[in-house]
């Protein structure tokens, strides 16, 4: 869907608000409508997937050249949570599955468990310091989500990663793809191909 002037705005301020201060979509959307009219709605907003594309060409802009090796260090770090929490079926999402993502990007990884206890448990069995918050999950609910830092050496900073507590049942639904049929997360084997590919 092609977008009117008053769209794109909003998609390139959402992107630059994404790549510059490590915002989600969902938000970056939400002030970039504010910046761009008042906090009044536009009657359609643009898609994650415009969005997206205006991320892209940011990246392409400003970050070129540290952008690759930014996304390889936070996929890596992914892979490693992954791996180690694989009995809870993780799913990567995000700007680090879809390769957009640069050093202010949250690794964001979705966990399906049978109890959703189970991940808090596995992580103070293996001495995981972690916060507990509420995050928005769609259509109006909200998921439990523990959020840890873990510092890199390959970008010298900390990167932090979000666990995404979810119901098994939601596995269903997980690679669900997007408008282009791209999906919106994959598992470890699919992250690993990815990084192999690059």
């Amino acid at each position: 869907m092609e977008l009117d002037r008053e769209q794109q705005e909003v998609a390139q301020t959402a992107a630059r608000l994404i790549v510059e201060e490590g915002l989600d979509y969902a938000s970056a959307r939400r002030k970039a409508l504010q910046e761009h009219g008042d906090g009044r709605r536009l009657r359609d907003s643009p898609s994650n997937e415009a969005i997206e594309d205006e991320v892209r060409a940011h990246i392409a802009i400003f970050h070129a050249d540290s952008q690759p090796t930014e996304l390889r260090a936070l996929r890596e770090t992914a892979l490693r949570w992954m791996l180690r929490l694989a009995e809870f079926r993780p799913h990567v999402g995000g700007a680090v599955w879809r390769g957009t993502a640069t050093r202010q990007s949250i690794v964001r990884i979705d966990l399906y468990c049978d109890d959703t206890k189970a991940p808090e448990i596995a992580l103070l069995n293996k001495g995981v310091d972690y916060e507990t918050v509420s995050e928005p999950s769609g259509r109006g609910e909200h998921s439990l989500t523990l959020v840890l830092a873990e510092r890199s050496a390959a970008l010298g900073d900390w990167i932090t990663i979000h666990l995404n507590i979810l119901d098994l049942d939601d596995l269903r639904g997980a690679l669900k793809p997007d408008a282009r049929g791209q999906t919106w997360r994959g598992d470890a084997a699919a992250l690993q191909r990815r990084l192999e590919e690059a």
